[in-house]
């Protein structure tokens, strides 16, 4: 199992992909936004998303677990 992890600490605006999607490695998976800053989350792992912990408009500190990918 692989987690894709908060970079910073902010808000979460959007949730590119949802529970069963495959991902690529470097794809944009979240966008976070921090100090009126819009950040995207990309993905370091290739795989399937098998669980997402947080959703839009919560607020997650930098290494919070978004999301569990398998393989």
């Amino acid at each position: 199992m692989k987690a894709i992890k908060s970079e910073m600490a902010g808000t979460i605006l959007e949730l590119s992909v949802a529970v069963g999607d495959k991902v690529t490695k470097g794809q944009t998976v979240a966008i976070v936004e921090s100090m009126k800053m819009e950040v995207p989350l990309e993905s370091e792992f290739a795989g399937t998303v098998s669980k997402i912990t947080k959703a839009v408009d919560d607020f997650v500190n930098e290494g919070d677990t978004l999301m569990e990918l398998a393989d």
